[in-house]
């Protein structure tokens, strides 16, 4: 059952969709709509191993601040990805291999402390990912919401990634999309991609302010968040502002761990990019890298 709800957001854009998923109530475990699995869970005895973990860049917070730990987990593999097209907000669905991949990463999560809440972005890949880790971690209400959608990329989407670096090479340029450079315009950032885009600036908005609620409603809790490339790597920007050129490897079904006070607003980066769980699954290391060229 579908409960929506609208939210005025100071980002451009206007009203956010929320749904309220209960995914114990979807007959023979399949959520309706643009939520459908395509398949069933016949991988379901798939176990996750672990390898170094990826960068850690701090510890986990002390003291009588209260701290939500949001992980947030980038969709699985989209045949968009794999053939690296520019997805934008354009809504494919998972393919083959990112469905198995949003299984296997749902089998390491619970492993790592179950989830009080999911949330999702409202787009087929995340929000299938995204119900796929609920029904494994037994986590009964999933919410998605377009606050959590990619950038929205402009006339970019639908292009694969080098002819829109070819044809368009002043937006990348001057957009500094998916890298910061030093010496680049600041102004760069408040730029809306030509064809109904945002800007990184926008982007970062709609994210963050997100995120803030989430951690205002699960206090001391760990909740999962399903989004993409992008919007995690304009995350990670936030709290960790780069000081020259930055290019974060944000695979899919990468695990990125923040630490937000609802308190304070305070935010902490403990990991980025942490893919562990592929480590000897070959049907998962021999697939797209999922590195952004598709974001």
């Amino acid at each position: 059952m579908l409960a929506t709800s609208g939210c005025r957001s100071g980002q451009r854009g206007g009203f956010f969709l929320q749904a309220a998923v209960n995914v114990d109530s979807i007959s023979g475990g399949y959520p309706p709509s643009r939520l459908r699995l395509r398949q069933e869970l016949r991988l379901a005895g798939a176990t996750a191993t672990h390898r170094a973990m990826s960068p850690t860049l701090a510890a986990p917070p002390s003291g009588d601040e209260e701290f939500t730990e949001v992980v947030v987990v980038r969709h699985g593999e989209t045949t968009w990805n794999a053939s690296h097209i520019i997805q934008g907000q354009l809504d494919p669905e998972l393919n083959e291999t990112g469905r198995h991949q949003a299984l296997v990463v749902a089998h390491r999560l619970p492993k790592e402390g179950k989830p009080a809440a999911i949330y999702s972005s409202d787009l087929k890949r995340a929000a299938e990912t995204a119900e796929i880790v609920a029904k494994v971690c037994g986590v009964t209400n999933l919410v998605v919401n377009e606050a959590l959608r990619e950038m929205h990329m402009g006339y970019l989407q639908g292009l694969k990634w080098d002819d829109a670096v070819n044809k368009n090479p002043d937006v990348f340029r001057s957009f500094g999309i998916f890298e910061i450079t030093e010496g680049s315009d600041p102004d760069s950032r408040n730029k809306e991609i030509p064809g109904g885009g945002e800007s990184l600036n926008q982007l970062t908005e709609r994210c963050v302010s997100y995120l803030n609620k989430i951690a205002q409603e699960h206090r001391g809790e760990r909740v999962v968040v399903v989004s993409h490339y992008a919007a995690i790597l304009e995350l990670c920007r936030y709290t960790d502002p780069p000081d020259g050129s930055i290019r974060r490897k944000i695979p899919n079904t990468s695990l990125n761990v923040f630490r937000i006070s609802g308190v304070t607003g305070k935010w902490i980066l403990e990991r980025y990019g942490d893919d562990s769980h592929v480590d000897g699954n070959d049907f998962l290391e021999n697939s797209f890298s999922g590195d952004g060229a598709s974001a």
